[in-house]
């Protein structure tokens, strides 16, 4: 067989593979309650495209995008997240692979842009890498959920060091305006200019930093009470706990000035004024004792009508209407093909509306899906998802 037709035969595979592919993405949603129209995605399989120098993601951690729709990740790259074979290059003993550096920064094509992070002189590196955030001036903000890791780090852009807010390795204290303790997101108000601290795995509050100093400024628990240390147990159908059960695992401010706040190990989302004045929650499958509320994007609309909810441990995304905080729909489940996932754990929205997860314990990856419009929604003949669909 000459080369020609062997490349063409490869062609033609290479499209009904595709074909096939994309046959599979695009099944219909199912709706979980109502009959709406709700935002549907599809699944990008080629993005981000490869890394260079042949580098590895580790655990996939947090995500963030800029005013250019540049999207940022945090990821594990400690030798212990990844398997001896896999590091090899590192030993010395094969062609592949190494760790990437922990921040990536990719434009919205999954181009990559620039890498850096890691221990340096002046700062505290986070003993575990967790949430990332990119403020209105273009700095980078990190926190790390180790045992250690009792402050946050700002960056420019290019990975220079900034600023070290709190004091690294301090103990637990709910009611300190020093320290956090294990901070798990970071989101910024770029009109009050202030940035919100789900803090998060030791601690069980949020907290409020002026983004221009780092200056403390505020904080509060649960139902804008107290927070307390006492560790508190979700049940689920008992009365909900008065305290965050934890981690505290993100706090979002809207358009509207409110802030929603995930308590993932209560099944539920909180929301607050900006002074702490409690609103209202909602439960998101709330029989799930490892927890169900990891992080929240909004849909880009003006009135933000739809909370984009990951969901780690169901492994999927749920749709929220964003006023009754009900459940609309959802997408993915557990798996490693395009669309599905393992470990879903951070979500952000660009300004097309497209949507970027990532995926932590042995997921480590990022994920990025087109929005394809509002859309009616779908239900099978067992009123459950369709299985194995990156699109519903």
């Amino acid at each position: 067989m000459n080369k020609l037709v062997k490349t063409t035969l490869v062609g033609l595979l290479l499209l009904g593979a595709l074909y096939f592919g994309q046959h599979q993405l695009q099944q219909p949603a199912v709706a979980v309650s109502g009959d709406r129209l709700v935002p549907q995605f599809i699944v990008d399989p080629f993005w981000p495209q490869p890394l260079p120098n042949k580098w590895l993601l580790g655990r996939t951690i947090g995500v963030a995008v800029d005013p250019r729709d540049h999207i940022y990740i945090v990821h594990r790259d400690q030798d212990s997240m990844f398997m001896a074979q896999e590091l090899a290059l590192d030993l010395g003993r094969a062609e592949c692979c190494t760790a990437a550096p922990p921040i990536i920064e990719f434009d919205r094509d999954g181009n990559l842009i620039r890498a850096w992070g890691g221990p340096g002189e002046g700062y505290t590196w986070p003993e575990s890498n967790h949430g990332i955030e990119i403020a209105p001036n273009g700095d980078v903000w990190i926190g790390g959920n180790g045992g250690g890791d009792s402050h946050v780090l700002v960056f420019t852009q290019e990975g220079d060091f900034i600023r070290e807010i709190g004091i690294a390795g301090e103990d637990i204290d709910s009611n300190s305006t020093t320290h956090f303790s294990r901070v798990a997101e970071i989101a910024i108000d770029p009109v009050a200019n202030e940035a919100y601290l789900a803090d998060g795995y030791g601690n069980k509050r949020v907290a409020v930093l002026d983004v221009a100093t780092g200056a403390f400024k505020r904080y509060w628990g649960a139902y804008g009470n107290r927070p307390s240390d006492d560790r508190v147990a979700y049940v689920p159908g008992a009365a909900l706990p008065q305290q965050f059960v934890g981690p505290v695992h993100c706090a979002e401010p809207s358009h509207d000035n409110l802030i929603y706040v995930c308590d993932r190990g209560a099944d539920r989302i909180q929301v607050f004024r900006p002074d702490g004045t409690f609103v209202k929650e909602g439960l998101v499958a709330p029989l799930t004792l490892s927890g169900s509320a990891w992080d929240i994007a909004f849909s880009k609309d003006a009135d933000q009508e739809f909370i984009f909810l990951a969901d780690g441990s169901n492994h999927k995304v749920h749709i929220l209407d964003r006023q009754s905080l009900e459940v609309l729909a959802e997408f993915g489940e557990g798996g490693r093909q395009p669309g599905l996932f393992f470990g879903t754990h951070s979500i952000v929205t660009d300004s097309h509306g497209d949507l970027y997860t990532t995926e932590t314990y042995e997921g480590k990856r990022v994920q990025k899906f087109i929005n394809q419009g509002l859309k009616p929604l779908a239900t099978s003949h067992r009123g459950a998802p369709w299985p194995a669909s990156a699109l519903h």
